[in-house]
């Protein structure tokens, strides 16, 4: 395992699992993940001689779990990564990966932030640019205005969304994961009308995929057990805030070599249905990026693929110019 250490950004404490030594990777996780999400890339990026670290996001795990909707905006996030990397890593640039939600705040990580970032990859979700209108607009003009259920206005509201996932913490999770992952026939994300709960709909299936153990689902259950839903949740409950504070930086493109990895059957990393090709839609926003989509690999992408991802993120570590691998 690696070591825990619990770290003060200034706006809250995080517990961040560190291993190796040798040039920072910075893992920042989604929803509704934690640091064990990237447990497979610690051995190998140490044996490439990095130094490898996983954040619990502010909300998760042992992490500081404020109540206010506020404390989880973008803004927050940001600072939470930069203040993580200055700690590990004081006198040189991180390198960072993040997942789901983490891909956002490791793209505005680098955006808003360019010299405490050397590189940047994102798996799942894309960078499309500083928007011009909040992501709930967005999503309701496209979902709920039309009758149909989006996830994320079901996480809006708060109460029920965590009542529902904390009512069998287990269950809850082995539905959603299987929900939007590779081994899920298709389907299992089902068109809803709205005002359907997020498990309307969702299976448990029997046996569940290889990728995700009983033991690991040990370890995700014990960790929301303990710290409930109510701080990820938050994350979603921020869209009209996180658009207004990253209107500081409209026009403006990541210009640090980054990276992004997907699944073909990620939801998420075609938004939703709303482009076909993520790399087209990155690439004005993020001219040095290097995009790999994983065939029949769904949203877990770390998780269900491990070994495409490490040799992916490794192969194109070793290209940075800073990389330990190209000594």
């Amino acid at each position: 395992m690696p070591d825990p250490r619990m770290i003060d950004t200034g706006a809250a404490r995080l517990r961040v699992m560190v291993e190796g030594s040798g040039p920072l990777v910075l893992m920042v996780h989604g929803y509704p993940e934690g640091w064990y999400s990237w447990r497979h890339q610690f051995a190998p990026l140490v044996a490439a001689g990095f130094t490898a670290a996983a954040i619990d996001v502010r909300g998760y795990g042992e992490s500081d779990q404020p109540d206010a909707i506020a404390a989880y905006d973008m803004a927050a996030m940001v600072a939470d990564v930069i203040g993580v990397a200055d700690a590990l890593q004081p006198d040189a640039p991180v390198i960072l990966v993040g997942h789901d939600w983490g891909a956002p705040i490791v793209w505005y990580s680098a955006l808003t932030r360019p010299a405490r970032v050397a590189a940047v990859a994102g798996l799942s979700v894309p960078f499309t640019g500083v928007p011009a209108r909040p992501l709930s607009e967005i999503f309701r003009r496209a979902f709920t205005d039309r009758g149909r259920f989006f996830y994320q206005e079901w996480f809006l509201v708060p109460g029920p969304a965590e009542e529902e996932a904390e009512r069998d913490v287990r269950g809850y999770l082995r539905r959603l994961y299987y929900a939007i992952s590779g081994d899920a026939p298709p389907g299992s994300w089902p068109e809803k009308p709205a005002g359907a709960t997020l498990l309307d709909g969702l299976v448990d299936p029997d046996p569940f995929p290889a990728w995700l153990t009983d033991a690991d689902l040990d370890h995700m259950v014990a960790e929301f057990e303990r710290g409930g839903f109510r701080g990820p949740l938050n994350r979603y409950r921020n869209h009209e805030r996180d658009f207004a504070w990253a209107q500081a930086w409209q026009g403006q493109r990541i210009e640090q070599p980054a990276l992004f990895i997907a699944g073909t059957r990620d939801p998420a990393a075609f938004g939703f249905g709303a482009y076909s090709d993520p790399l087209t839609v990155m690439r004005p926003h993020v001219p040095l990026v290097e995009g790999h989509m994983l065939d029949g690999c769904g949203h877990w992408t770390q998780e269900e693929r491990p070994a495409d991802v490490n040799r992916l993120l490794l192969d194109w570590l070793a290209r940075l110019p800073s990389s330990p691998l190209r000594l």
